[in-house]
């Protein structure tokens, strides 16, 4: 089994749900990004998502838009990614998933990409803005070389094309709580409607499957955690760092976040 694999394991053997930190690397000051890494391991993170920031994230919001900026302008590239995740390799086997869009990784070459993901320690990739049907050439390079690959599923997906999804996502797949944009929120679904979501996609897949977009506080965390495999924050981590000024504060405040979220 790879290391998403054998982390759902474990959680499920021992009756717990999995909770998965978004970060953007070096992100928001230089130099931040090993360190992080590090602290949300150790303050609870079972899995975490590297974004590679992209000049037009169409899915994300305002919060994950600027964090690509900043690190835009801190040079991070998709070779830079690499050598941090192989940095962090080395003295951690926690799963790291790449979330990032499909002109950079067509621009460097699936070939390749998959191969430096391999290379680096990369476990899975997350491509929002590639659906299943345009995804031949990654699948096929992803399977070849036992890199999970990770499909989303909307609350407007058909009970088909879930099980689709799922058929197709490698270890695990990924629910929107939202028809929208990445984004802390104070409310996630309308009248019930996330939990109807959330049935729906459980009676229709056989694997794991975790929720992001919008999850923000404890009692949400909770309460996906009640339905769900998982829970993936992203934009509220990033707030609580977004205006620190250096490494130590940024990873304090980002290992406190964290750590409010556990029961």
């Amino acid at each position: 089994m790879n290391r998403i694999e054998q982390t759902f394991e474990a959680l499920h053997r021992a009756g717990k749900k999995a909770l998965i930190p978004y970060i953007t690397p070096e992100f928001p000051v230089r130099g931040v990004t090993i360190p992080l890494l590090h602290a949300l391991e150790k303050s609870g993170a079972n899995l975490i998502e590297v974004g590679v920031p992209f000049s037009d994230p169409l899915a994300d919001g305002k919060t994950i838009q600027h964090a690509s900026e900043v690190a835009l302008r801190h040079g991070v590239t998709l070779s830079s990614v690499f050598t941090i995740v192989k940095e962090f390799r080395r003295s951690s086997q926690l799963p790291v998933l790449l979330m990032g869009y499909s002109n950079p990784i067509f621009r460097y070459g699936v070939k390749r990409f998959v191969g430096d993901c391999k290379d680096a320690g990369v476990d899975g990739v997350i491509v929002p803005d590639l659906p299943p049907e345009e995804a031949g050439e990654l699948l096929a390079e992803s399977r070849a070389t036992n890199l999970s690959s990770v499909f989303l599923i909307a609350p407007t997906t058909s009970n088909e094309r879930i099980k689709q999804i799922d058929e197709l996502s490698t270890d695990f797949t990924y629910c929107v709580s939202v028809t929208g944009v990445t984004g802390a929120r104070t409310e996630l679904g309308v009248n019930g409607s996330l939990d109807a979501f959330l049935q729906r996609v459980k009676q229709n897949t056989r694997k794991p499957f975790v929720v992001g977009f919008g999850v923000s506080t404890k009692d949400q965390v909770s309460r996906v955690w009640q339905m769900a495999d998982g829970v993936v924050v992203g934009s509220a981590l990033l707030q609580s760092i977004q205006d620190t000024q250096s490494v130590e504060e940024a990873v304090h405040r980002a290992s406190h976040f964290l750590t409010s979220l556990l029961p």
